[in-house]
């Protein structure tokens, strides 16, 4: 019997049940991303709230069965999280390099989405979290120890580097090729929900990482902020409320995306 980590991952996507649950992970991503994008068009039409996870969760735990969704969260999360685990244990790319690049995307999406799963175990359990001020608290730990300034430095270039990969992943339709697309007419709205909703998140996490650029380079974590800090430096901009309102319109359509990939994504 083979009991090394590949046949159990083969296994696990092997059974419908871990299909299914990872499937509702990205429809509950997709119901994130739409509550992420109101409250940013909220916020940019004079409204309040917190755009990101944490806001999302407060308001989807407010909402008719808002628990119960809560759950499903971190359940979906969870199962998504596991596939990529899976996934990078059974990358067959020959080239070693590409191998080896892809895995550590396939970890790093996976630790992504258990955070975001944590975030909404702690709602689920009648908790609040301030992502905003954890991030802060977080820089200025690091930048109080002798590296720390450039540990902050790196990790928001490492974040604008994942934004500016969502962009280019949208702008040139990369995405398409882990999809298993219908061809007929919806296919076309798909992929535009796809495009536009991919460089608005890039353009969110990009500006994110540069927050925590400039919290290095002027030696004050209170400028280092996720999500929620990067939406409402956009809100400060000239036509900035345009341009909120713009990328959370985009957000939004990130979400319906996550929709179809859940119908349609290969696994």
């Amino acid at each position: 019997m083979d009991n090394t980590p590949q046949a159990a991952a083969r296994a696990a996507q092997d059974s419908t049940a871990f299909r299914v649950a990872a499937r509702i992970g990205y429809i509950v991503l997709g119901i994130l991303h739409l509550v992420i994008g109101g409250i940013a068009i909220s916020i940019a039409t004079g409204g309040g709230g917190e755009a990101d996870q944490g806001g999302a969760m407060e308001q989807i735990g407010k909402a008719p069965l808002g628990v119960f969704v809560l759950w499903l969260i971190v359940l979906g999360l969870v199962a998504l999280a596991g596939w990529q685990v899976a996934e990078a244990l059974l990358e067959r790319d020959p080239d070693t390099k590409k191998k080896w690049g892809h895995r550590a995307k396939y970890i790093g999406t996976a630790l992504i989405y258990l955070a975001i799963a944590g975030t909404a175990l702690v709602y689920a359990l009648g908790g609040q979290s301030d992502s905003s001020e954890s991030t802060q608290t977080f820089s200025a730990q690091l930048m109080s120890t002798g590296p720390g300034v450039v540990l902050v430095a790196v990790i928001g270039l490492g974040v604008a580097a994942i934004g500016v990969a969502f962009i280019f992943r949208g702008a040139t339709r990369a995405f398409e090729k882990h999809l298993d697309l219908p061809d007929n007419p919806a296919r076309r709205g798909i992929v535009t929900f796809g495009v536009v909703g991919y460089i608005a998140k890039g353009i969110a996490v990009g500006i994110t990482g540069i927050l925590f650029i400039a919290a290095a380079l002027t030696h004050d974590p209170e400028t280092a902020g996720g999500l929620d800090a990067a939406l409402h430096t956009l809100a400060e901009l000239p036509f900035g409320p345009v341009i909120l309102w713009i990328v959370g319109a985009g957000l939004a359509l990130y979400g319906v995306f996550c929709f179809a990939r859940a119908r349609y994504a290969r696994m």
